[in-house]
């Protein structure tokens, strides 16, 4: 069986840990060999540069250093964890990814697009998601979302509104360049319901698992027989 990379984008508050959690959950339930994992982060050395981006007591940092932060992190956690999970025949289940800088990095903190996609091959080898997920929602929702859980607001959320309106445009701008690989879902609906939309996107693009059986037959070195 291939692996699938699924990837959950969208601007804050718009529940995509717990939808990616929740979408892992159930895959498992039918019998997928599932990775959930996140960005920034996924790896020892990726959560320890997240902990320097979302740091809410501060400092400045510069939108190319925050671009290469994230970028580095992002290099680290496909070597390590998605490539071996897909090489595996696993689904990875990402919580953001390269359109996560696009968008914030590049729609939010005005970098130039061309080099940014151009750092973001470098980092993965070209790997792309074969299915991306954006949560959609207004700002102000979101935004009153984050912030109402104040010992988790970190310094991207404290950004500006018009930072915040640029980024959900831009991953709207993206997803509406290739529809294709991207299924867009209210995020404003009861958490039930995006999941079972979340289900629905996912479950047409996926082979059905192995059984028992045939995961025997699959893995039997050639010559051998039961």
């Amino acid at each position: 069986m291939a692996g699938r990379f699924i990837v959950f984008e969208g601007p804050e508050g718009a529940g995509k840990s717990l939808q990616a959690s929740r979408l892992a959950g159930a895959l498992r339930d039918d019998g997928y060999d599932v990775v959930l994992t996140r960005e920034p982060g996924g790896t020892p050395l990726g959560e320890e540069i997240r902990s320097l981006l979302l740091r809410a007591d501060g400092y400045d940092m510069l939108p190319e250093a925050e671009a290469l932060l994230m970028t580095a992190a992002r290099a680290q956690h496909v070597a390590d964890v998605i490539k071996p999970a897909l090489a595996a025949g696993a689904i990875a289940v990402c919580d953001r990814f390269v359109d996560s800088t696009l968008a914030y990095q590049g729609g939010g903190r005005g970098l130039p697009r061309e080099p940014l996609e151009a750092l973001q091959r470098f980092a993965t080898g070209g790997l792309v998601p074969d299915l991306r997920i954006l949560l959609d929602l207004p700002v102000a929702v979101g935004l009153s979302r984050r912030l109402s859980e104040q010992e988790s607001v970190n310094r991207i959320d404290a950004a500006n509104l018009a930072f915040h309106e640029r980024v959900r445009q831009t991953f709207l701008t993206l997803a509406a360049k290739h529809p294709a690989s991207w299924v867009v879902i209210d995020a404003q609906q009861p958490v039930a319901d995006v999941a079972r939309q979340v289900w629905e996107a996912v479950a047409s693009t996926l082979p059905q698992p192995l059984k028992q059986g045939e995961l025997a037959e699959a893995t039997m070195p050639p010559g051998r027989s039961t």
